[in-house]
This record gives C-alpha cells, sequence and structure tokens, in this order.
C-alpha cells in the first residue's frame, strides 16, 4: 500500500507516519510535511519521486501530475484501468491524508486584502482530497487528525481500511472540500459587495450533539459559524453543570446577546428567548435584582446573562432563585463557588470580544428564518438609534431622566417578539408584553405586569400605533413618555391623545420587528 502526506495541520502526523511505515506503507510526502517529519527522524519520499517534476511556482504545483492523480483515481474493480496504470508505469495510491491551509480563519483574524488573500487559497489539497473522496471504493481520504487512530487500527486488524470507514472519510472529505471553497466565495463576494449572491453557500461546524431538539422525540446538534468571530454562545465554555439542551442554548444567547447590547454593567434574565427582566446599574448586583423586580414568577426556571464579569455579591443573589442556566464573560474565584454549590445549575464562560482588526464576513453577517424548502435571509437588524433621527412630535419634550430611559427601552424592545411592548424606568424594565397578535393586548400585559410600578415609566414599542387605545391605557396607568417608529395614518390621533395627557412621544422612523 502507498500512501500521500500533504498537512497543513501538523498534529499527530509524525506518530501517524511512524505507525503507516511500521505497517509497511510506502509514503510519499510534499515537501512542508517531509521537512515536518524529517525533523521529528522520518524519512519518507518526496512526491518529486513519484511525478519526476521539482515543485513549481513557490510550491503551488507539487501534485498535479497523472503519476498522482491515476494512481488515486484508477478503479481497482476495473481490471482495464489497473492495465492502463502498469503501462505507463504507475503505481496505485491507496491512502491520501490531506488538510489544506486554513483561510476563513486567517481572513477573519485580520484584514486582508485581496492579493494577500489569493495566495492562501490552497488549490492543490483541496483537489487530492476531492480525488480521493471521489474513488472512496478504493482509496482512503483522511481530511482530520482525529481520524489517524481509527485508520492505524484498521491497517493494523485487516491491512486496509473497512469500506464503511472510507465512505465517512469520503463523506467528510467533500464536506471540507465544499467549506473551504464556501469561505473562499464568501469573502469574494464581501469585498465584491454582494450580500446576496445567487448561491448563498453556509460553513457551519460542529460543536456538539445535543441530547434531543426542542422536544424529546427531535435530534438535534449545535453547529457554529466558522465566518463569525469570537464572542459568542457558540464560543462559550462550560465551567459547570450537564451540557445545554436544545432549549436551553435558545435561552442563553438570547441573554447574552442581549446583555451584551449595553454598554453599562446589564443583567438579563430571559425565557423562550424573550427578556422577562433586563437592567443595567453601575452596580451589577443592583442589575440583577432590578431585573429580577420586573417580574419574580416569571423569571422562575429562566436564563440569566450578564455583560460583566460576575462578582460573589451577584452570584449570591442569583444563587438564591432558580435558573436554568448563567452565562457571563467571566466569573470571580467567589462567584464561580457559590453558583457551583447551586445544584442542576449550568455555568457558561463566553470569551472576551476579538482585538481590533477581527471581523464578521459571509453568514456571520445575515439572518435567516427557515420556511418549508427554503430560507428566508436578511442582514442584520441593528439596534442602535441615531440621536439626530429621533423627533419629538409632541408638545412636550422628554425630559433628559424621560429620554434616557427611552434610549433604554428602544435597544430592549428590539429583542422582545413582536408586536413587543417594553415599559422602563430608572435603565430597568418594569413590564415586558410579547408575542402577541394584538398590540393592545402587549400594552396590556406589559402594565399589567408593571402594576403601581408604571408611574412616571416610559414606553417602547417595536412598531406604530394602528390605533391610539394603547396610547390612552398607557397615559391612564401613569407611562409618562413614548418612543416608537411612527408611521401610522392614524399618527395624528395618536399625539393628540399624547399631548391631551401631557405625555412626551418620540418616534424613531425605524421599526424592530422579531417574528
Amino acid at each position: 500500500m502507498r500512501a500521500l502526506l500533504s498537512v497543513a495541520n501538523r498534529d499527530g502526523i509524525s506518530a501517524f507516519a511512524r505507525d503507516l511505515l511500521g505497517l509497511g506503507l510506502e509514503i510519499y510526502a510534499t515537501d512542508g510535511t517531509r521537512d515536518h517529519l524529517a525533523a521529528d527522524g522520518i524519512e519518507v519520499a518526496p512526491v518529486s519521486e513519484l511525478t519526476q517534476v521539482p515543485a513549481m511556482l513557490g510550491g503551488q504545483v507539487k501534485t498535479f501530475h497523472p503519476a498522482v492523480y491515476a494512481g488515486i483515481l484508477a478503479r481497482r474493480d476495473r481490471p482495464e484501468q489497473l492495465k492502463e496504470l502498469a503501462e505507463n508505469g504507475i503505481r496505485q495510491i491507496d491512502l491520501v491524508v490531506v488538510n489544506v491551509k486554513p483561510f476563513g480563519v486567517e481572513i477573519g483574524r485580520q484584514l486582508v486584502g485581496i492579493d494577500e488573500a489569493i495566495e492562501m487559497i490552497d488549490v492543490g489539497g483541496a483537489a487530492l482530497l476531492g480525488a480521493a473522496a471521489r474513488n472512496a471504493a478504493g482509496v482512503a481520504a483522511v481530511a482530520s487528525p482525529v481520524h489517524y487512530g481509527r485508520v492505524t487500527k484498521e491497517l493494523r486488524a485487516h491491512g486496509h481500511v473497512s469500506p464503511e470507514l472510507r465512505a465517512r472519510l469520503a463523506a467528510e472529505a467533500f464536506g471540507v472540500v465544499a467549506a473551504y471553497h464556501a469561505e473562499i466565495a464568501a469573502y469574494l463576494n464581501q469585498i465584491s459587495g454582494n450580500q446576496f449572491p445567487d448561491r448563498l453557500a453556509m460553513v457551519l461546524e460542529k460543536v456538539d450533539d445535543l441530547r434531543h431538539g426542542e422536544n424529546p422525540h427531535q435530534h438535534a446538534a449545535f453547529y457554529r459559524e466558522t465566518t463569525h468571530r469570537s464572542g459568542t454562545l457558540a464560543d462559550a465554555t462550560l465551567l459547570h453543570g450537564s451540557r445545554p439542551s436544545f432549549n436551553n442554548l435558545l435561552d442563553l444567547d438570547a441573554a447574552y446577546r442581549i446583555a451584551r447590547d449595553y454598554t453599562a454593567p446589564t443583567v438579563v434574565i430571559a425565557k423562550h428567548t424573550d427578556p422577562v427582566g433586563l437592567a443595567s446599574n453601575d452596580e451589577l448586583v443592583e442589575a440583577y435584582r432590578k431585573a429580577l423586580e420586573t417580574d419574580p414568577v416569571a423569571s422562575f426556571g429562566g436564563i440569566v446573562g450578564v455583560n460583566r464579569e460576575l462578582d460573589g455579591a451577584t452570584a449570591r443573589e442569583i444563587a438564591a432563585n432558580s435558573y436554568e442556566a448563567v452565562i457571563a464573560p467571566g466569573y470571580s474565584h467567589s462567584a464561580l463557588g457559590l453558583l457551583k454549590a447551586k445544584a442542576g445549575l449550568e455555568i457558561l464562560s463566553v470569551p472576551p470580544d476579538p482585538t481590533e482588526g477581527m471581523r464578521d464576513y459571509g453568514i456571520a453577517k445575515l439572518d435567516f428564518k427557515r420556511v418549508a424548502g427554503g430560507l428566508l435571509v436578511e442582514s442584520l437588524d441593528g439596534f442602535g438609534v441615531d440621536r439626530s433621527q429621533l423627533q419629538v412630535v409632541t408638545k412636550r419634550r422628554p425630559t433628559l431622566e424621560e429620554l434616557t430611559d427611552l434610549l433604554f427601552a428602544w435597544r430592549a424592545v428590539a429583542h422582545v417578539r413582536s408586536n413587543a411592548i417594553v415599559l422602563a424606568r430608572g435603565a430597568a424594565t418594569i413590564g415586558i408584553g410579547a408575542g402577541q397578535a394584538s398590540r393592545h393586548v402587549s400594552v396590556e400585559i406589559a402594565l399589567r405586569r408593571a402594576g403601581d410600578r408604571s408611574k412616571l415609566s416610559v414606553l417602547a414599542s417595536d412598531a406604530y400605533f394602528p390605533f391610539p387605545d394603547g396610547i390612552q391605557m398607557a397615559a391612564q396607568a401613569g407611562v409618562t413618555a413614548i418612543i416608537q417608529p411612527g408611521g401610522s395614518i392614524r399618527d395624528e390621533m395618536a399625539i393628540e391623545v399624547a399631548d391631551r395627557h401631557h405625555m412626551a412621544m418620540v418616534f424613531t422612523g425605524r421599526r424592530h420587528f422579531r417574528h
């Protein structure tokens, strides 16, 4: 048997090559891999011994030769093809071990110009993997070091790689090649300004298999985008507890994304992907208390997300309640000890945002909604607001305190499912109405949850009020200011009701539907 080695990731390759040589395989390697093996005292033959041609164009052309590709592609069950190999003095290659040079990671690590990016593209490695995978009936295409052990085990036990393993390796090899080319396409589409290409390739790598999906009878797995920066749930480390379920992962993502959207120390309690409590404060423990006060009953069994290192004082109060999980960018020693003592609590830590120069590209800059037979694809919703775009439409302008709360509530309402209503006071939510078919009902729910706390609060609505009845209800409950997109044919009626109750109302000209 003969093997061809050409690896960018040299993890484990020396031990693997020793095993192959010990099993009697002939090994050929490209120059970089061969030099690495030689440094470890392992001598293998150069690819040029097969091709009789030296590497060209700075090493870009090493394996593009019939002696390599015919030896890989020849069908072992077709005598005429084997005869053709023999007539041309070409020998079969039975094991192809290739992993391509990283592209997506390097492109995301820093801003890379087109000329440099083109030089980073590994053409030969991808071609070798594809050829070997195509002939999986007789050739093993090994695209990752994780398979070295199993390949060695099968060779030692049977003298060959089993058809079952070759089929699995081929599927993975084609997946690797497809993902590699998709990352290149994503980069090229980005630099050409083509946000929605005719063919949108998605590159995802599996993070973990999950116990089940939303329901126990559904199978599930968690995948990570390869074109996004670090600092997300997909990069989180489980510090304690069971691996999060499908549903908990959804809520962990919601809690952390919302918390991270605020610059001040912020705590979010999330359930069913909506915040049930949200607050910012200079003291993290006070932010937690205010978030919990929004709806202590609904908070039970929720997920806590924090945008600062979690301290002992805040952890102590979190541990006094019942939650499924906590997610934060870090934990003090005392906080971790307190939370670990809480039975059944999952504790996750998210690495900090990447350094300057790191960037998202490809599907990391898009959002998706699944429909039967396809996907709806859109650019991500930006949650911020340009203060210069705000329009005060009532006779009374908001006070500075009201404006601060209005902006806090406007940022919050973008994270709540439509029709979304958020009541806030003192940089904390006091009532949230979410996921209702009627905006009127969402206002009722938010006011009911706020109770007497609605007095002197502000209200944010993710879209305009089609009728002024919601504004009337809010005014009667003591709400003093409203922020909403505007744009209804009944805006004048809404403004008239607000003026009648001496409310301040601000239009943003921008809505935040979240279905």
